[in-house]
């Protein structure tokens, strides 16, 4: 029964990320593993039923949203270059090594083109909640991981049109594109004319919660526009909430969707990841999931940071910053469908994906931790004190 399922995730989540966070982890990994144990693969208590997916769905749009409600904008056009830069590189790198992966495994040239590019794939929603947990999701670090999130994003979904157009999928590289254009342009319209106008003739009716029923209109009415045009839905919440961040609207909108999120819908999306892990019959591949574990987190982490690197950041923030790109999620898995279907993806190969996706989302958080962690210890203080404290040097100047 749904209602008892959802007790149980938000009792078993909240308890489990309490624990992660005593152990000096993210609670996210906690909230990850607790999936897991409670999915079909160990306890059985939890199933992946479709009504959990959808909510799940709506989870991972609200932390988006959030995140861009979260986004200093000035920041973010900062951090422009730097963005490219990992995004690029971390693209680059994965797709070389997953291609010459493939072809080591004997792949066809088409087959092992795919696998570099679903490898190549990033999802920042695990890392954004890592990320406000450490008081970095404002930093530089974070706005740089999130453009390069939306970078990565369009030039892998590119790139995949190209793929499933030679593969003999009923895709169009010209329509692709044009649509991707048309989202973009219509997204920055939108926000710039129409959004503030709809909260302001929302916030005048005479009902209750007018102002954050708007935003969720306009967060859900962008997330579907994005996936309607093959940009990722995440991506089309994320710049809905950079877009109210520009509005009068912005604290008291934040202030309500966090606490709509973070009370039922986010959990649901954490813990349902480890729900969906499915281990069976996987017995016989452990020795290529854990090859193609070790090349997709080392390929993301060394492309994103080399490429943080260049634009000016410091190692152990080029890390960091290469650590919260590891993660594969949700994207990964809906470009491995899309695979699966095909035919570029054996039914064996996709399982395996599957399972070295969930590996590269568990490893993900405690990663972040480490390397920014190694920073705070480095400059003594964490880095929302240190802002502070050069923000207040700066006004006795």
């Amino acid at each position: 029964m749904l209602v008892f399922q959802l007790a149980i995730i938000l009792l078993a989540s909240k308890i489990a990320g309490d624990i992660s966070v005593k152990l000096g982890q993210p609670s996210v990994l906690g909230k990850l593993l607790i999936g897991i144990v409670l999915g079909p693969s160990v306890l059985g208590i939890v199933t992946n039923t479709e009504v959990l997916g959808e909510i799940s769905q709506i989870g991972v749009i609200l932390l988006m949203f959030i995140a861009g409600l979260e986004t200093d904008t000035e920041e973010f056009k900062r951090t422009g270059k730097a963005s490219s830069y990992v995004g690029i590189l971390g693209i680059i790198v994965p797709f070389t090594l997953g291609f010459l992966a493939g072809n080591v495994m004997g792949l066809p040239s088409i087959q092992s083109i795919f696998l570099g590019l679903l490898l190549s794939a990033t999802s920042v929603s695990i890392s954004v909640q890592a990320l406000k947990e450490m008081g970095k999701l404002k930093s530089r670090e974070g706005t740089t991981i999130l453009g390069a999130a939306v970078i990565d994003d369009i030039l892998v979904i590119i790139a995949l049109a190209f793929v499933m157009s030679f593969a003999g999928g009923d895709v169009h590289l010209g329509t692709v594109l044009v649509k991707k254009a048309a989202f973009f342009a219509v997204a920055i319209l939108l926000a710039w004319k129409v959004v503030p106008w709809v909260l302001k003739k929302f916030a005048k009716l005479r009902v209750s919660e007018t102002v954050i029923s708007a935003a969720l209109i306009i967060c859900f009415v962008y997330a579907y526009i994005a996936e309607y045009t093959g940009v990722a839905a995440i991506i089309g919440a994320y710049i809905a909430g950079v877009a109210i961040s520009l509005t009068p609207f912005k604290q008291e909108v934040f202030e309500k969707v966090e606490t709509i999120g973070y009370s039922i819908f986010v959990p649901v999306f954490f813990t349902s990841i480890g729900v969906t892990a499915e281990f069976n019959g996987i017995g016989q591949n452990l020795g290529l999931i854990a090859a193609l574990s070790v090349l997709a987190i080392a390929s993301k982490l060394i492309g994103s940071a080399i490429g943080a690197k260049l634009a000016g950041f410091p190692w152990r923030s080029s890390l960091g910053i290469g650590a919260a790109m590891v993660s594969r999620g949700e994207v990964a898995l809906i470009i491995a469908a899309m695979g699966l279907e095909s035919k570029l993806l054996s039914s064996d190969m996709f399982a395996v994906i599957v399972v070295v996706v969930l590996i590269t989302t568990i490893v993900t958080p405690p990663m972040m931790k480490l390397f920014f962690k190694e920073k705070e210890k480095e400059t003594g203080r964490p880095e929302r004190e240190e802002a502070s404290t050069i923000t207040a040097e700066k006004a006795g100047m």
